[in-house]
């Protein structure tokens, strides 16, 4: 492959970019951020990548989720203390229910910047660009607010920082201590008809916790009880933040991206010649890559052979994006053509942007879609006998209406309540935790199933 520099992705096509008239105020914010001290560590992605080797071979699961986009006005520490308190728990019930392992990648600190179908937006007879997302421009729809501001990366790091410290104080500070399971419930979601379910599982946890005190296993003295690795990521598309963030690990000499452990590229910035695979592919961060409808085998063998050449485990991780009612047949040629290839991949299920609807003058994406891509993209891994090993959501932890259906059974008519997101509707806590119950009964099964492969071939 042709020499490769943090960049050499200026020299190629590039999709979702936006225009700066600023280009001196672009470069001394570039100069800045280039200065600036790496958000995370290449020695935390690597770690990230050995977790994500073992979900590559199935035994481990990647739970991956959180805002379709950071805001600026948003940015609370009881705002991030809500969504790492649901995420606590849709793992625990993953791990605990389905007796597996999770990996946790939250979609926070860095998800600023989002691609738009289309460039302009009108309202009236105003025509302005698009909303791009709070790294780029603001929400507000008038000429001053939706013009590019380089500026806006600065914020869009600072916040970033912040979130860091705090999810890190989270992570590793008692507050993720497995003790506190009972104490992770939201109070909206104290009402639902899923905590019922939570709650008898945490009355399990606590009931094996005693039992693992009295034989002296307790979390003062077994750190992994008390604490969990979390990690981050985002989509890389404004790659003049991300090169500014890019740099050389002295113990390895070789480049990461320090704008976040995980980077992926959307499905709309894909292209095999483009800019955006040109820039991931020299950065050794895990990586994903968003696979929809339109990508076809041979392109997806040779985008993974363009990020993944060395075939290392835990490198890539295709994130599946149909639509519910497209899963079963596109997917199974995609699988199948990874599988003969012999690709040490993890695959992992969004069912959110394959099922997005307008209902009522809002964005909404119907719960049922969800479940059912969810049920589609195991059901073909299993007929496929390949691994479904994750789950990538758009999510919050607080009490929105954006998303149609789920135990408490949303209507169209309820949106205009509680509808808060700034581009994509996300499940709120409650239907994030009914989908974590969902997924373990399939990975639960998935095993089951397995056993029997395994006991048969041995026979």
């Amino acid at each position: 492959m042709e020499r490769w520099s943090p960049g050499s992705w200026r020299n190629l096509p590039i999709e979702q970019t936006p225009v700066y008239r600023d280009q001196t105020g672009l470069a001394d914010v570039e100069r800045q951020l280039a200065g600036f001290p790496p958000l995370v560590f290449a020695g935390e992605a690597r770690n990230l990548k050995r977790h994500l080797a073992e979900v590559a071979a199935g035994k481990a699961f990647l739970l991956q989720g959180g805002d379709c986009a950071e805001s600026f006005s948003e940015h609370s520490a009881d705002n991030i203390r809500d969504f790492f308190r649901v995420f606590l728990q849709m793992a625990v019930v993953l791990t605990y229910a389905a007796a597996s392992p999770v990996v946790k990648v939250g979609r926070i600190a860095g998800q600023f910047a989002k691609p738009r179908s289309s460039p302009l937006e009108k309202q009236g007879d105003l025509e302005l660009p698009s909303y791009r997302g709070d790294i780029i421009n603001d929400l507000a729809f008038n000429p001053q607010a939706r013009e590019p501001d380089p500026q806006r990366q600065l914020l869009a790091y600072r916040q970033s920082a912040a979130t860091l410290n705090l999810i890190r104080a989270f992570a590793a500070g008692g507050f993720a201590n497995l003790e506190n399971v009972h104490r992770w419930m939201l109070g909206f979601v104290k009402s639902s008809p899923q905590s019922e379910r939570y709650q008898k599982l945490a009355d399990q946890i606590t009931e094996t916790l005693s039992f693992m005190r009295a034989i002296g296993l307790d979390p003062e003295h077994h750190p992994e009880l008390r604490g969990t690795d979390f990690y981050t990521s985002h989509e890389a598309l404004l790659l003049c933040y991300e090169q500014a963030l890019t740099r050389i690990d002295s113990t390895t000499g070789d480049y990461y991206a320090t704008s976040g452990h995980m980077l992926w590229v959307g499905d709309r910035t894909r292209q095999e010649d483009g800019a955006h695979i040109e820039f991931v592919r020299g950065v050794k961060n895990p990586l994903g890559l968003k696979c929809g409808p339109s990508l076809k085998p041979d392109a997806l063998l040779r985008l993974i052979d363009a990020l993944d050449p060395e075939n290392e485990p835990g490198r890539l991780t295709l994130i599946c994006r149909f639509g519910a009612d497209k899963v079963e047949d596109a997917l199974p040629a995609l699988v199948r053509a990874v599988t003969r290839e012999g690709r040490n991949i993890v695959w992992s299920c969004d069912p959110m942007h394959g099922n997005t609807v307008s209902a009522g003058g809002y964005k909404t994406r119907p719960f049922d879609r969800i479940m059912s891509e969810i049920r589609n993209f195991f059901a073909v891994h299993q007929a496929e006998g390949s691994y479904a090993g994750g789950i990538h959501l758009e999510m919050t932890g607080k009490d929105v209406t954006e998303c149609m259906g789920g135990a408490r059974a949303i209507s169209e008519s309820d949106l205009r309540d509680r509808y808060h997101t700034y581009c994509d509707p996300r499940l709120n806590a409650e239907q994030a935790i009914e989908v974590a119950f969902l997924v373990a009964e399939l990975l639960k099964a998935e095993r089951v199933a397995r056993g029997v492969r395994e006991q048969h071939a041995a026979e």
